[in-house]
């Protein structure tokens, strides 16, 4: 891991806290340039999903010009968040290096409950709408 870029990681990650954000800060770096770089900025857009992974995701992805990173490398100060983790999945990002573990902040959330929608013919209808839109594509 290039300490360079964990350390470039680290002042944006001072800067959110500035701003009264969690301190977290990104890059993605693509043939040993930094195509994209942010910090969290939940509070001050008022957004769930702004956090420092997803906002250097959509920046790369917006310099890039296309959605598929799997030429790209993330480097983080804190390890990425299940909804981070996914994002990062789908961008087909191809390495996340982060400089620290989740702390155990002791917190508990609340947890939203998923069910399942028990309509049989619907779900067989949506199936085939998925099976079809996906044919076409192969």
């Amino acid at each position: 891991m290039d300490n360079k870029y964990i350390e470039k990681c680290i002042k944006l990650a001072k800067k959110a806290a500035k701003k009264n954000e969690v301190p977290i800060g990104a890059l993605i770096i693509k043939n040993n340039q930094i195509i994209s770089k942010a910090y969290n900025l939940r509070e001050k857009r008022k957004d769930i999903m702004a956090h420092a992974e997803v906002l250097a995701i959509k920046k790369a992805s917006k310099k890039l010009k296309r959605w598929n990173l799997n030429d790209c490398i993330l480097y983080v100060t804190l390890k990425p968040c299940s909804m981070c983790e996914n994002i990062i999945n789908q961008s087909r990002i191809k390495q996340v290096n982060y400089l620290c573990d989740k702390l155990d902040y002791k917190k508990e959330y609340n947890k939203t409950t998923y069910q399942p929608i028990l309509k049989k013919e619907l779900e067989d209808e949506y199936k085939l709408i998925l099976s079809a839109f996906f044919k076409c594509k192969r």
